[in-house]
């Protein structure tokens, strides 16, 4: 974020920065989200929705689940919440106590571990990397699960590095979890965006797994502040209670435009599709550029580089970057302490136009700089040759 705001204010003075930092989709809303959300609004529908969500909206998610994973999900099972981080720190309220601990992979996404805190609880941070597809796996939650662990985080795909968990490990964790009488938790907000696999819903190998998921990454629709969290039976009215107290209901008008979004198919896929199309060019481009790839994304928006070959620092690295040639990108950092200073994120949740612009600049900077680059890089190899140019171009956010 410190790096976010130092890219507007060069922007506010003039700079034209190219943004690989952020996660954020750089698609609109589908224009039926929004033609949906004008009829709500003329119908005057704003008041409260039971706590627990709009119940049309959880009949169409108990519908979805049916069609998107053959699962049968009782709809009172789906709570639906402001967005994902409110799933979260509604879950962590009634899951934990003080003193007990929630085991996350390192890297991971950062506020996980200050949405346990919050709750009173320790964020356990174990070390993945591409041997186990940067997630957590059967082995690690043995070694690391105490009397005090209540669950373990699967993120699927992965923020930062866009891996996606192979079935039998997601079978495995599960099968671990149950065993030591806690919870596997699945953060799903990525699903639908993959490339060439489709996700599985933990759900499917655990009837008792927690999942969370929203309509922010898949749909575009970040700022409408809608998700849910599927719990077990059990869980249910503990989750009531807090969700009564917290934040009484999710946004009403974000819940009945998401009834919408749910058939908005086409529009989805072609942002997916763009994603794929922006994530080979980087691909691409960036190894040629110095920058190593461990694991090639799978899905999310996201490619997690080494830059050992260019760098021992990769926070300068990128600061320096947004400083001398305007493109931001984040340091390892961010995302945990595992080799997080040999590492940064691209987000390509940016148009191929800037894609180009950007792989163009990089190139420049490392040409500049003192970095150490590959001997078989050409002063116009990249520029010239490597980036695909048979993609179509995305403008404004469209394919």
């Amino acid at each position: 974020m410190q790096l976010l705001e130092r890219a507007k204010e060069l922007e506010a003075a003039g700079r034209q920065i190219i943004h690989m930092e952020i996660g954020e989709p750089d698609f609109p809303t589908p224009a039926t989200v929004i033609q949906a959300a004008h009829e709500h609004l003329d119908q005057g529908d704003n008041f409260y929705t039971p706590s627990t969500g709009n119940p049309q909206l959880q009949a169409a998610l108990s519908a979805w689940y049916q069609q998107e994973y053959g699962l049968n999900i009782a709809a009172r099972r789906i709570l639906i919440t402001p967005g994902t981080s409110g799933a979260f720190n509604l879950l962590y309220a009634v899951l934990l106590e003080p003193g007990e601990s929630v085991l996350l992979p390192d890297p991971g996404y950062p506020c996980q571990r200050n949405f346990i805190r919050l709750a009173g609880a320790e964020a356990i941070n174990i070390p993945v990397g591409p041997a186990s597809n940067y997630h957590l796996s059967a082995s690690m939650l043995q070694q690391h699960w105490t009397d005090k662990t209540r669950a373990a985080l699967l993120i699927n795909p992965s923020n930062p590095t866009g891996t996606l968990i192979n079935d039998d490990a997601l079978g495995a964790l599960a099968t671990c979890c149950r065993k030591q009488g806690g919870y596997l938790i699945s953060d799903e907000i990525y699903h639908g965006l993959t490339y060439g696999r489709k996700a599985r819903c933990a759900l499917e190998f655990d009837a008792d797994a927690i999942v969370v998921n929203g309509f922010s990454k898949r749909w575009a629709m970040t700022g409408w502040r809608i998700g849910w969290l599927i719990v077990p039976e059990a869980l249910i009215d503990a989750c009531r209670r807090v969700m009564q107290n917290i934040f009484i209901a999710a946004p009403t008008l974000s819940q009945h435009v998401g009834i919408s979004a749910l058939q908005a198919t086409a529009q989805t896929e072609a942002m997916r599709s763009a994603y794929e199309q922006r994530r080979n060019v980087l691909l691409n481009a960036l190894p040629q550029l110095g920058f190593d790839i461990a694991m090639q994304p799978q899905g999310a928006f996201y490619i997690y580089a080494n830059v050992s070959r260019i760098t021992d620092d990769a926070r300068a690295l990128c600061w320096d970057m947004l400083e001398q040639v305007g493109v931001a990108i984040t340091p390892g950092e961010d995302f945990g302490t595992n080799q997080a200073n040999q590492h940064v994120r691209f987000s390509y949740a940016t148009g191929l136009q800037d894609i180009h612009e950007g792989v163009r600049r990089i190139e420049t900077y490392l040409r500049q700089s003192n970095a150490v680059r590959p001997n078989n890089i050409t002063n116009d190899s990249i520029t010239n040759n490597n980036i695909a140019a048979n993609h179509a171009e995305v403008s404004n956010g469209k394919p």
